[in-house]
Formats: C-alpha cells, sequence, structure tokens
C-alpha cells in the first residue's frame, strides 16, 4: 500500500513537470499547451486517487 501512495505522488509530480515544460525549437507552444493539459488532468487524476485510497484507509478502520 506505501508503495501505491509513493507512485501516486510521483505522477503528481511528473503532472507538474509536464505542466512546466518551456518551449524550444522542438516543443512548439501548441505542444507546450498539450503537455501543460496532460500534466493538468495526470495531477487531478492521481489527487483523486490518493483520496480515494485514503478515505478507503479511513473506512476499514475499526
Amino acid at each position: 500500500m506505501k508503495h501505491l501512495v509513493l507512485l501516486y505522488l510521483a505522477s503528481i509530480l511528473a503532472g507538474y513537470a509536464l505542466t512546466l515544460v518551456p518551449t524550444s525549437a522542438v516543443v512548439t507552444p501548441a505542444i507546450a499547451d498539450v503537455l501543460a493539459l496532460i500534466g493538468g488532468l495526470a495531477m487531478v487524476v492521481f489527487a483523486i486517487a490518493l483520496l480515494v485510497l485514503g478515505t478507503k484507509a479511513l473506512l476499514n478502520k475499526n
């Protein structure tokens, strides 16, 4: 379970890194916008997954 939480946190961090990709000769502004969108979606999805995992852990405690 601990490894899954760390994986979700790493995925949120990777999504944040995708939102900060600078434009260059290879990465055009259009590609940077798409990467920012993908990064934002990744952060939201894995944050929700962490909330669900935490809620399950709290409800299973007796």
